[in-house]
Order: C-alpha cells, then structure tokens, then sequence
C-alpha cells in the first residue's frame, strides 16, 4: 500500500480561527505529535493561512516554533490588538465606510511579534497561504516550494501572513515589491476561503505527492441564518457590501466540500481520504472580527460541539496519522 501524502487545509474566518485551532490543539493532544510531523502539506486562507505558517514556523533545534495550543492562545491574547478600531476611527469611518475598518498597524504588528524574520522557504512541511493580486487581477499563492526554488517568492513569513489575511473592507492591501515588479495582495478568501481545492492540486504536483492523498479540511463555522428575499431584494452596493462577503465565503467552502467529497472517496480498504470537520454557529457567533470574552467562550463552545459530534471521525484521524 503506498504511502499516504497528507494534507491539512484550514478555512478563512477572522477571530474564528479559535475554532479550527482547538480542534488541531486536541488533535496534537490524541496523536502526541506536532501537527507538522502528522501532515506533508499545510493550506490556509486568511486566519487559516496564519495558522498554517504558524504551525510550520521553525523553533530550537528544527522543531516547530508553535504548537496549536500556542496559536490558539494568540486569538485569546491579541484579538483586541488585531481588530483594534478607536473611538475617534469609528467616529471619522463609520462602519468602514470611508477606509478599511481596521489600521493596519495592529495586525502588523501582532504578525511580526509571532514571526519575526523566518523566511518561507525556512517552513518545516510544504506550505501554500492563498491571497489575491488586485494589479494582476489573479490569484497569488505563496509556497515553500516556489520559496525555495526563486528567491523571489522568498518572503518573510510575516509578509505572507499579512497578504492572506488582508480581508476587504476589514484591512487595506498590502504591498510587496521586488526589483521591478509589484504585487498588490488582498484575502485569498475572494476567491478560496475553504483553500481545499488548491492545496489538492498542489498535492498532486509535489514530488512526493501523487493519487493516495489524505486531505483533512478545518472550517471556522457556518453561520445559517438566511438572508431573506423581502430584506435582499432591496440592496443596492451599499446594502450587499458586507453579506456579499458572507455569502462568497460561504458559497466557496460549500462548493469545495462537495467536489472533494467526489475526487477523494474511501481508498480500498474502505477508510475515507478526505475529512471535514465543521459546525454551525450559535446566532451572535458569525463575526469575524468580535474580540469580546463572550464571544470567544462561544468560540471555544463551537469547537467543543466538532470535537463531541465528530470525536470518532478525529479517532479515526488520529489512527491514520499514526499508520
């Protein structure tokens, strides 16, 4: 039997990436493994793809830097600081109607206290982080692979962070620039949110990848309250700007879900190769951006309810990871 390559894809979803976090935090716990020994290749968009550096950042001795838990506790400790709006910006920009939501200063800084100057090509695993190019009009993906293969694409990993998580409307673009060229970035969630696909694809082309693939998907929740005709029928640009966000990102991961659900089926010995875990959200739960106590005990709830409803497909998990 050939050897499974293993993948691991994380959602986007702001202040939500608790959830898929706790999730990866108790997976270290069951397997006793950092989650950078169980899989080959780690994909995130936005909040996912922060994690996804994270969690591949090099420490001492070429061990990872952060376990799950440690990224865990940065949502807890530098929320506030993340989507950090004064009183004078929301009284000049209110609602995010003038600029981005949110300085930019905030999260920058955040991202350069966890990752200093590591480089890309430095990620312990294979990474991919999606963003968009807004010049380019294209998608844009940074990955150890290319890192290491042109120095170009050798970023700091703080870069890419801010890249994919540079959410419209919530964070201005950002800007990377080389001799030459220039590459204006936005939230790979635009067109990736759920970024399974694309780390399928890339699986397919690694070296050592190939059609025995195992791929675990991580949402950050699904919040389900309907947008009802009687309220939709009348927006216009104003009206869309925030639940166009919402119904994209919630369209992508669905859409994602169902086409790996019929590329990777159960292999022949009946296990399944592909595994989403994901809940929905209690009303109140849907903000990407709320940083309040009750709002991540909620989140803390959410990822709970995976880990109960979905503890034999984590058992199984932890089983094939150890095969």
């Amino acid at each position: 039997m050939p050897q499974l390559f293993r993948v691991l894809s994380i959602d986007g979803g702001g202040i939500r990436g608790l959830i898929p976090a706790l999730v990866l935090a108790e997976l270290e716990r069951q397997t006793g493994r950092a989650i950078s020994d169980c899989f080959d290749l780690i994909a995130g968009t936005s909040t996912g793809g922060i994690l996804a550096l994270g969690l591949a950042m090099p420490g001492e001795g070429g061990r990872p830097r952060y376990s799950a838990q440690d990224l865990a506790g940065l949502y807890v400790r530098e929320g506030a600081r993340i989507f950090d709006e004064s009183p004078w910006r929301r009284l000049t920009n209110p609602m995010g109607l003038r600029a981005a939501k949110y300085p930019s200063d905030g999260v920058e800084g955040v991202l350069a206290q966890y990752f200093g100057e590591a480089r890309l090509k430095e990620a312990l695993v294979e990474v991919l982080v999606t963003a968009y190019d807004l010049e380019k009009r294209d998608a844009f993906f940074y990955r150890r692979r290319r890192a290491r293969a042109d120095a170009r694409y050798d970023v700091p990993m703080r870069v890419a962070a801010r890249a994919t998580s540079a959410a419209p409307t919530y964070f201005e673009p950002t800007l990377v620039t080389w001799p030459g060229e220039r590459d204006v970035l936005v939230d790979g969630g635009v067109f990736a949110n759920n970024p399974a696909m694309c780390a399928y694809a890339e699986a397919r082309q690694a070296p050592s990848g190939g059609a025995d693939i195992l791929l675990v998907s991580l949402g950050t929740g699904l919040y389900t309250r309907p947008y009802r005709y009687e309220d939709a029928k009348g927006w216009g640009v104003a009206g869309w700007a925030r639940p166009i966000l919402d119904v994209i990102f919630d369209g992508v991961a669905d859409t994602v879900d169902y086409q790996l659900r019929q590329l990777l089926p159960a292999g022949m010995d009946g296990i399944p190769r592909y595994r989403r875990f994901q809940t929905d959200l209690d009303a109140g739960l849907s903000e990407m951006d709320d940083t309040s106590p009750e709002h991540l005990e909620g989140l803390h709830r959410a990822a709970e309810a995976i880990l109960q409803r979905q503890s034999a497909d984590m058992a199984a998990l932890v089983r094939q990871l150890a095969g």
